[in-house]
């Protein structure tokens, strides 16, 4: 979708997707005001307006432009060439920190799929579903090494209790930018810490006596 909102400067631009797709995230498209959205973005409701025609223009200009930014600055760029689980998810998460740093609510960005009162936002998610069927069908915990765990674990198991935690960090990177003003965020320590949880995840389902990098 091309509105005048995409051809604005990257600052002014950023400031109205990031303050949108918080509001929908957080609200749904219903209950989403589009007067939070301007205050947030620190623009008049007016100008917003003249940047899109209406609220359904924003949501799914919100929903294209955070689905194709993921596409090519996320999944697009995932080596699946690496088969260590844990490498792997590393990969994916330093991906996903170099997103957050300018979109902070990026990680909420499938809760703009919920159904909506609106049957013809609801056709358009549809058929943006459809697409991304064919173009995010890749999976983190497919084909992965399996020689380094420990023998006799049941393999299949242990990926559900990596799952498991991985979405445990994740709860907790959302509840930090939640918490506190994202732009002070520390960065590296969030990467520090998930380096040692990997760490521990692997002393737990990995064969001892192995340095990894």
């Amino acid at each position: 979708m091309t509105t005048k909102l995409l051809g604005l400067e990257p600052q002014r631009r950023n400031a109205i997707l990031n303050a949108a797709l918080k509001e929908f995230a957080l609200r749904g498209f219903d209950n989403a005001s589009t007067n939070v959205i301007a205050k947030e973005a620190g623009i008049s409701k007016a100008l917003m307006f003249h940047y899109v025609n209406n609220k359904q223009e924003l949501f799914l200009c919100v929903y294209d432009y955070f689905a194709e930014l993921l596409d090519k600055e996320y999944y697009m760029k995932m080596d699946f060439a690496e088969k260590d689980i844990f490498n792997r998810l590393r990969q994916s998460y330093l991906l996903q920190i170099e997103l957050l740093k300018q979109y902070p609510w990026i990680f909420e960005f499938n809760k703009l799929s919920t159904v909506t009162n609106s049957d013809e936002v609801n056709k358009e998610l549809e058929r943006r579903a459809i697409k991304k069927q064919f173009s995010c069908c890749t999976h983190i915990f497919e084909i992965v090494d399996e020689s380094e765990f420990r023998a006799g674990l049941d393999i299949e198991k242990c990926k559900q209790f990596i799952l498991w935690a991985n979405f445990g960090f994740t709860n907790e990177i959302l509840d930090d930018i939640r918490n506190s003003e994202y732009s002070v965020l520390n960065y590296e320590l969030i990467v520090e810490k998930l380096d040692g949880y990997f760490e521990e995840l692997r002393k737990i389902f990995y064969k001892p006596g192995k340095e990894w990098d």
